[in-house]
């Protein structure tokens, strides 16, 4: 059951440098005093920027933000290679950079557009034996990790100071910036780390908007947190909206299926998901077509 109490929205969170994904979940359940908390993908330590945490009956619907689209500005320091690619590892390798030029890199670049494979760094969250493989790469054990497919929409020059890159880039859910700076680095020959990242956008949410833990705990105390807290529906916008009369609305809140509303057009595709409204304009499920009944079928249903 629901607690009446209970706070149901997105917040866009800025995330300090040096706080977990996790710590920032805790520290929000904390403030709001309530367990129904989570965020919607993880931002390594070292970073910063925008980390959408949901609440109450958006839990639902993190799925979504996590499987949306990320930007970020990373710096990335040629001559150097790290066992973990980032600022944090000890260094392994160093190299002269002294002949790496701007237009070197902007040559290189395209190679990293597109689809492709990408191998995620050792020390990362990836599970292999049931573990992290961060805890098993410093456990000394030896790990290869299954390369896995990303999409990198664009990368562009915003700085070259020799031997320091900053980067803007657009790219699908699960790829890692630190690998790319790693392969960015072996490409060219010189190696390369992450040296700072800043996650600028996920999904709808950027950075622009995106208010800190210290604002959260002061609109909490000033009474204004509806001002910070984002609509569950704001996760979905990507998907079509279905607007159902009021006794077709009544059943689908039990969870059964219901018959393409008269207005919608054209037959969906099969598996095609939708967000769907009561006619008061209230969010009240997540549905998907079912082509071979030719109906709506509500996966997940929130309360009104």
């Amino acid at each position: 059951m629901t607690d009446t109490h209970e706070v149901s929205g997105i917040l866009n969170i800025n995330k300090a440098v040096g706080m977990t994904s996790h710590d920032v979940v805790a520290r929000v359940r904390r403030l709001l005093k309530q367990k129904r908390v989570g965020h919607t993908g993880t931002l390594d330590p070292l970073a910063d920027g925008v980390l959408p945490i949901c609440t109450g009956q958006a839990t639902r619907v993190a799925e979504y933000l996590s499987e949306s689209g990320k930007a970020y500005l990373a710096e990335v320091i040629f001559g150097t290679v790290t066992d973990t690619y980032d600022a944090e590892g000890s260094i392994i390798r160093t190299s002269d950079t002294s002949n790496l030029t701007l237009a070197q890199i902007e040559q290189a670049l395209p190679h990293f557009l597109g689809k492709q494979t990408q191998v995620p760094p050792r020390y990362c969250a990836v599970k292999l034996k049931g573990q992290p493989a961060y805890k098993l790469a410093r456990a000394g054990e030896e790990i290869a990790l299954e390369p896995r497919p990303v999409t990198i929409y664009r990368l562009a020059i915003q700085n070259w100071q020799s031997p320091r890159l900053t980067l803007v880039i657009e790219c699908s859910k699960g790829t890692y910036i630190r690998s790319l700076a790693y392969d960015l680095g072996e490409y060219l020959g010189t190696g390369a780390y992450l040296a700072a990242l800043t996650r600028t956008r996920s999904g709808p949410f950027t950075l622009s908007d995106s208010i800190t833990l210290e604002q959260l705990a002061e609109a909490m105390e000033s009474g204004k947190l509806a001002d910070y807290l984002h609509p569950i529906d704001s996760a979905l916008q990507h998907l079509p909206a279905l607007f159902l009369d009021t006794a077709t609305a009544a059943s689908a809140l039990h969870g059964n299926a219901f018959h393409n509303p008269a207005d919608n057009g054209e037959t969906p595709e099969p598996g095609q998901m939708a967000r769907v409204y009561a006619p008061d304009g209230h969010l009240l499920a997540i549905t998907a077509w079912d082509a071979g009944h030719e109906v709506w079928q509500p996966r997940k249903v929130f309360s009104l």
